[in-house]
């Protein structure tokens, strides 16, 4: 599905750990495999991620809109903007002027809104940041929030388990009510399964299963979110893409306990590239 004419390309806002498996060093590999070009917005650069006791953090708020006013003279452009964790309102905002500015009809924009996880937000998100956060998921074409995300965009009680699926799509509807196209829940645990819900820009839905298998692992919401991204560009159907994701999250998470790799080190997609590489 690449395009006779060029290769894809996606403007891809997101931190830089140098350890662990997470943000740009897995989105970059992952969107590599799958045949595109990634350009990196980075947002911040650490020596790792922060689940480990102690790393270096430098921001890169101020030096974001130099950078990106460097793409403007050159006057690039991009078959996808995919934004990713952010920790300020300003890089919000960044973002958002971003999408302004390089934005197309024919383009996709995909939103990771990394908020929180396990019925929490993030210590660096203030409800100012998730207030913020709801109107950078109006600009997408695709968001990607897990069920804590979700929660947090329609304002719902969180709870590990038990939400009807009803309940879901309903979730669903008010996120895109927000103004994306189409939305993404992921990871809501249903049993011995694990559920994404599929909410289409022609409102139907769908509920994409797989079992859940071994240990919760930082990443795995990179590696999913680089996949469904990859899948929009290339103009696959979302229920593909978010297929691909879940199936491909899941072989990671096998081989990683496989091989004994500590949690905190996230998931060894590496040894699998060869099935992206393989399908594409």
């Amino acid at each position: 599905m690449t395009s006779e004419k060029h290769q894809k390309k996606i403007a891809v806002i997101n931190d830089l750990s140098g350890y662990g498996r997470c943000s740009l060093t897995v989105v970059i590999p992952i969107l590599s495999a799958l045949k595109i070009q990634c350009c990196p917005v980075p947002t911040s650069i650490l020596s790792n991620h922060t689940g480990f006791p102690t790393y270096f953090f430098d921001d890169y708020t101020e030096k974001m809109p130099r950078y990106i006013e460097e793409w403007k003279k050159l006057h690039l452009s991009f078959d996808g903007i995919y934004s990713g964790f952010l920790g300020s309102e300003a890089q919000i905002q960044i973002v958002i002027d971003m999408i302004k500015e390089f934005g197309s009809k024919e383009g996709k924009v995909i939103i990771d809104p990394i908020m929180g996880d396990h019925g929490k937000a993030y210590q660096t998100y203030t409800p100012e940041m998730c207030s913020r956060m709801k109107e950078l998921v109006g600009y997408g074409n695709i968001v990607t929030p897990n069920l804590t995300e979700a929660c947090i965009l329609t304002g719902r009680q969180y709870q590990k388990e038990g939400f009807r699926r009803n309940e879901l799509i309903q979730m669903a509807e008010e996120i895109r009510e927000l103004g994306p196209d189409s939305v993404v829940i992921t990871g809501v645990k249903e049993g011995g399964f694990v559920t994404n819900v599929v909410l289409e820009a022609d409102g139907t839905h769908h509920f994409i299963r797989t079992r859940h298998v071994g240990n919760e692992r930082p990443g795995t919401g990179d590696v999913f979110s680089s996949i469904v991204a990859a899948y929009a560009v290339q103009g696959a159907s979302l229920r593909a893409g978010v297929r691909k994701a879940a199936d491909f999250v899941k072989a990671c998470i096998l081989k990683s306990d496989e091989l004994n790799v500590p949690v905190e080190n996230g998931v060894c997609f590496e040894e699998l590239l060869s099935l992206l590489i393989r399908h594409r």
